[in-house]
């Protein structure tokens, strides 16, 4: 069965970069396999924050799910390019997908879930209305 093709950092309506440390390489001379998923949570962070925190008064996100695939590696230095949208929204939680780019190439593709909880009980909270309605900003169908 052939591969579905890679998506294109055009096909995310949220796009943001991080640059590449030399302490993030290892001894292969690339960039270390984990370093890929705090690359993940930039974008995420990006969309749950700008242009100000997204997670209602008294609560916070937390990530639930995190499935990350490597198609390239990447090199430092130089920087890398992040696509995020946001696929789904539950009651509580928040479903992207996202790509890694360095010199237009698709490094990685992740899915990833996170939750609202409140930070007193430490359970999930529903998402308000005007969360749903940013969210809606940066959706789209993959």
């Amino acid at each position: 069965m052939p591969r579905p093709p890679l998506p294109q950092l055009a096909d995310f309506p949220s796009q943001t970069f991080d640059k590449l440390r030399y302490g993030d390489t290892d001894r292969q001379g690339h960039i270390n396999n984990a370093v890929f998923a705090s690359l993940c949570e930039t974008g995420r962070v990006s969309v749950l924050h700008t242009p100000g925190p997204l997670a209602d008064p008294g609560c916070a996100f937390v990530i639930a799910r995190l499935d990350l695939n490597y198609h390239a590696e990447l090199f430092w230095p130089g920087t890398v390019e992040i696509g995020t949208a946001v696929t789904a929204v539950g009651t509580s939680s928040i479903t992207f997908a996202q790509a890694l780019f360095q010199n237009e190439a698709c490094a990685a593709t992740a899915t990833s879930v996170v939750v609202q909880v409140n930070q007193a009980s430490r359970r999930p909270q529903a998402l308000s209305q005007a969360a749903r309605q940013r969210v809606e900003t940066v959706s789209t169908v993959f």
